[in-house]
Formats: structure tokens, sequence, C-alpha cells
């Protein structure tokens, strides 16, 4: 029997296809990606990854699994340490300072994904909320995977790729893949298919997120 995961990345896969090839991605490899598109996509990345955080320890609250509970308080204290750290330092290496973070408006696709999210756990289930996780750590690193063995001449760019290349995140994203089939085994029909449905719609923000940072989204 296919586990529920397979079936989101068959369902997504025109989305990420389109995300592998968004020049967004293509530009960043190849080293001609404008830096104030990279300053623009970090500001708003900062602000969904904040709330990305909150909602691993608010799904871990209403979860019963204690290994489930353990990994997601993990995320909520900072997601992914080794991500943490070089976001602080492209921050300081692009001068992007507290006052420009607090002065950014955010756009209307970050706003909508993390909206999409609340709602899938406040609305929904925290299955359905887990499953809206998923592909922020999945897509990632099958872009850190794919663009590794070309990288890219920026060094700050290059940094990014190994970032959701590494072991680390690698071993973090199977993990939640894990987490999502597990939950998907014990849901019945509907919820499986609103699991689903979670998923693709985080897709289809993923990709709508390079975009929004490609052409700098505003209202």
């Amino acid at each position: 029997m296919a586990k529920i995961t397979d079936t989101m990345r068959e369902q997504s896969e025109p989305l990420w296809e389109a995300s592998f090839n968004h020049p967004f991605i293509k530009q960043l490899s190849g080293g001609s990606l404008p830096q104030q598109t990279f300053r623009y996509y970090l500001k708003q990345d900062r602000y969904y990854l904040q709330n990305f955080a909150v909602l691993h320890g608010t799904i871990a609250d209403q979860m019963d699994d204690p290994d489930i509970k353990e990994f997601l308080y993990a995320g909520a204290k900072g997601f992914n340490d080794s991500e943490k750290e070089v976001r602080t330092e492209f921050f300081q290496e692009l001068n992007i300072t507290q006052k420009e973070i607090d002065q950014t408006e955010i756009a209307p696709n970050a706003y909508s994904y993390v909206t999409h999210m609340y709602h899938e756990l406040n609305e929904g289930t925290p299955s359905r909320a887990a499953a809206t996780l998923l592909p922020c750590y999945w897509l990632y690193n099958e872009i850190g995977q794919r663009l590794i063995k070309a990288g890219s001449p920026i060094k700050i760019y290059q940094q990014f790729i190994e970032t959701y290349d590494s072991p680390a995140f690698t071993t973090a994203t199977d993990k939640m893949k894990t987490i999502v089939d597990q939950l998907g085994e014990a849901a019945d029909a509907e919820e499986q298919e609103q699991m689903q449905t979670a998923f693709l719609r985080s897709s289809y923000f993923e990709l709508h997120f390079w975009e929004m940072a490609y052409k700098h989204e505003q209202w």
C-alpha cells in the first residue's frame, strides 16, 4: 500500500517541477539572481519561518505520540539550528537590520501561506496542519540535492544550497515525512484526502513564494 507522502509527492509534481525551474532558483544557482531580490526573499522568509516554528509547537501540543511531540517541539525552538545560524550570517552580510525588518510589510503570498497553515490547524486537525509543514522541508531538500553538484558562483547562494543539502536537514526532512506517513496511516479516508489537499496547497504557496520574491510582490 502506497504511503500518503508518495501520493502527495505525485500529486504535487507539476508544482514542484515549476519550483525547480523557476527563474529565482535558476538564477540563484547560476549566480545572476540580483542581491536585492535575495534580500527581499530573506525578509519575507523570516516572517514565514517565525510562524513555521510557532506552528511546530502548537501542533505538538495537540499530539499524543511522544516521538512526534519531541521532534515538533525541537522544531519550535528554531526549526533547524544550522538553518537558523546561516540565516543570521546572511542578514549580517547583506546588512539587513532589525529596523528594516520591522518596516517590511508582509507580502501577499507570504501572508496567505501562513494563513493557510493556521487554518488547517485551527479549522482542521493537527494531522492536516502537519501536512502543511512538510513541503517546506521536502521541497527545499530536493532543491538542495539538485543544485549541490553545480553549486553557485556566489558565496551566499552557495551557502543557501549547502544548507538544504546538509545531512542534518535531510535527516529532519526524512523524519517529517515519516511523521506525516504515520499520521496518514491513522487517518480515515476523508482525513487522508484533506491532508493531501493541505500538502498540495502548501506546494502551491511554495512555488508562488519564489514568484513573490522574484517580482518583489506588493499589495
